[in-house]
């Protein structure tokens, strides 16, 4: 199930990265960096040409056929700043996906979607949206799924990413393609795990 799929990772550089986790301890950006780069490595076990990287925060980059030895050289070239524009680097992620789809250049079974966040986004609603307009386009509950991973404890953040995760269908969606979990997660399950989980849960 996750082999022949693509992979796209986007990680929020948002300005409230930059502080530790815990009092005199590491930045959420720190932090992050190893958990990308274990991430990298184990999708490419799956995806070998590489996966797809979003940095987002008011504006987004995007880097394409990202290897883990590319990972250091992304998070020297960015520093967190700005806020957390979620909706522009979502949908243009979800478009590119479909966008490959209409020409034959997407994977057998489809793509997974893992987005690194520590805040809420400027417009929750317009983020639902872009989701729940994503259902409407899928062919099956299992091609496009989108993980959402909490960085910190902020509780609204919390609050977002359940809604995310428990309330997309009765509020229009096709099929429930969103699952959420925390870094802390992330630390204590296996990488196959996650993915897995983004795929079924």
């Amino acid at each position: 199930m996750l082999e022949n799929r693509d992979y796209t990772l986007i990680i929020d550089k948002s300005g409230s990265m930059a502080k530790p986790t815990v009092e005199g301890g590491r930045s959420k950006w720190e932090i992050l960096q190893e958990s990308t780069f274990a991430l990298a490595c184990k999708c490419e076990q799956f995806d070998p040409d590489g996966i797809t990287v979003y940095l987002f925060s008011g504006n987004f980059q995007r880097y394409d056929y990202v290897t883990s030895a590319k990972v250091a050289q992304i998070f020297e070239e960015n520093q967190p700043s700005g806020t957390t524009n979620l909706v522009g680097v979502l949908q243009d992620a979800i478009n590119s996906y479909f966008k490959r789809r209409a020409v034959g250049k997407t994977k057998p079974n489809g793509e997974i979607i893992l987005v690194i966040t520590d805040g809420e986004p400027g417009d929750r609603q317009a983020v639902f949206e872009v989701i729940i307009n994503a259902t409407q386009r899928v062919e099956s509950n299992r091609e496009l799924a989108i993980s959402m991973i909490q960085v910190g404890s902020d509780p609204l953040v919390t609050k977002f990413l359940h809604a995310l995760d428990d309330q997309l269908q009765s509020i229009g969606a096709k099929y429930d393609i969103c699952s959420t979990m925390t870094l802390e997660d992330l630390e204590e399950m296996s990488l196959v795990d996650v993915l897995m989980d983004a795929v079924t849960d």
